[in-house]
């Protein structure tokens, strides 16, 4: 069978390609932006690559199209598709229909942290000799690859909310049936799709309404808003994690459930975002046969994702990392995580607002509180709508605003001294600002 993926150079897309190629099919696809590190990835699988979106494409004849949520309509190639009557589909529906309907799934939602929770998760199943198959929105260095299929019937996906299609406007998850489902936290975000915070606890709920009573949701016992989606209806048994009455670990990583004593966290990440994954983690892998005291040994030998506090370099005594982080929680989160690690040594943030919500403005007073833990921030601020040095203003002299790329690296340079973290944040490539900076700080 052959499909052509349309967007493919995306890394959820990109993701079911490779699975795809690895199941059998004849896997095409096109994008508007093919280039490194997706296009050479792809072109490795042996999969045909065809930058844009011409109408020619047609002539490849595949079974079936396979939309990406980055096409809409007015695009040359969906147009025709759609005048011609021609067979597509949104890619996670072509994916539940395809390649998960007779496995074991677990799926990872949260506002923050998929990334990262199902990378463990996929990893413990790993190391328990379960040889799961996994779609995961970033590359766990375990594994070496963001996706891949197995004969196992167990599979391990990111369950994202954003939504499916241009045709299809509920969150990506609803189409996985997930046996095992997290439910990590849940904040507002994706405000160019998400009226509010109530709108997406519905999306939550849609996906709650889709776990069989035979399974089980692991919940985020912290979390107002997803104490509120549980209270609409939940006919799947429920473990807490973060509280009391569930999952639980201390200031020693002594994991407790239901308050009995299961074993000791010792690994390398930090941070108290990655303890509440690890026992998000630890629950789901339990529900899958993964005696605890296993997992906790998988967690000793977990390596975390890339772009996740990833080290880049060090140069003059001055250490660069690689972070995702986006969202102000996300922000708090991972730059307390490296105060906790680096103690009084100076923290210099690098900030770029990329996401859509960010672009937006609609987080912005957020941003300082966010970087309270941070010594100096440096926020670029090309392409933005709003004004980022008023955002930033109650930061005083601890924040640069810079419009120009290399304006920034020049004063971020200028300020580090031997012993400083520079803490770069951005869900994109940042202008290739870590190279940047490790080559002026040389």
């Amino acid at each position: 069978m052959h499909i052509h993926i349309l967007g493919i150079c995306g890394t959820f897309m990109g993701g079911i390609a490779a699975i795809a190629k690895q199941a059998g099919y004849r896997v095409t696809g096109c994008d508007a932006n093919v280039y490194p590190p997706m296009s050479t990835q792809l072109e490795a699988q042996g999969i045909e690559l065809i930058e844009g979106f011409g109408v020619g494409q047609l002539d490849l004849k595949p079974d079936v199209f396979v939309i990406g949520n980055v096409v809409s309509r007015g695009n040359p190639l969906m147009e025709e598709i759609l005048n011609r009557g021609l067979p597509y589909v949104s890619g996670p529906q072509w994916l539940a229909d395809a390649l998960l309907r007779d496995k074991w799934v677990l799926g990872v939602a949260g506002t923050h942290g998929k990334t990262s929770t199902t990378s463990m998760l996929a990893w413990i199943l790993e190391y328990a000799g379960l040889n799961p198959g996994f779609l995961i929105g970033g590359v766990p260095q375990n594994f070496g690859i963001s996706a891949r299929i197995t004969e196992s019937p167990f599979f391990v996906i990111e369950a994202d909310e954003y939504d499916t299609a241009f045709f299809d406007k509920r969150s990506k998850f609803v189409h996985y049936h997930p046996r095992t489902a997290i439910l990590n936290n849940l904040e507002f975000d994706h405000a160019d799709i998400f009226a509010d915070l109530n709108a997406i606890e519905t999306q939550f709920h849609h996906l709650v309404r889709t776990v069989p009573g035979n399974g089980l949701v692991v919940c985020n016992g912290r979390e107002e808003a997803l104490q509120r989606v549980i209270e609409r209806g939940c006919w799947t048994p429920e473990e807490k994690f973060g509280s009391e009455d569930g999952w639980n670990i201390d200031d020693q990583e002594l994991v407790t459930l239901d308050g009995k004593p299961q074993g000791t966290l010792q690994w390398e990440l930090f941070g108290e975002h990655n303890r509440m994954n690890a026992l998000a983690a630890l629950a789901a892998a339990r529900h899958a046969g993964v005696l605890v005291a296993q997992g906790l040994a998988a967690l000793a030998e977990f390596k975390n994702v890339k772009r996740r506090m990833e080290v880049r370099g060090t140069v003059n005594g001055i250490t660069v990392y690689d972070d995702f982080a986006h969202h102000p929680t996300a922000i708090d989160t991972t730059v307390a995580g490296l105060r906790r690690k680096v103690g009084a040594a100076r923290i210099l943030a690098v900030l770029e607002p990329r996401s859509n919500t960010m672009k937006l403005g609609v987080m912005k007073d957020a941003l300082p509180g966010s970087l309270k833990d941070a010594d100096l921030t440096f926020c670029y601020a090309g392409n933005l709508g709003w004004d980022a040095r008023g955002a930033l203003a109650p930061m005083g002299d601890k924040a640069v605003v810079k419009d120009d790329l290399d304006e920034l690296v020049e004063a971020i340079a200028a300020a580090a001294r031997s012993g400083d973290q520079i803490l770069v944040m951005s869900n994109g490539g940042f202008g290739g600002i870590h190279e940047k900076l490790l080559n002026r700080l040389a």
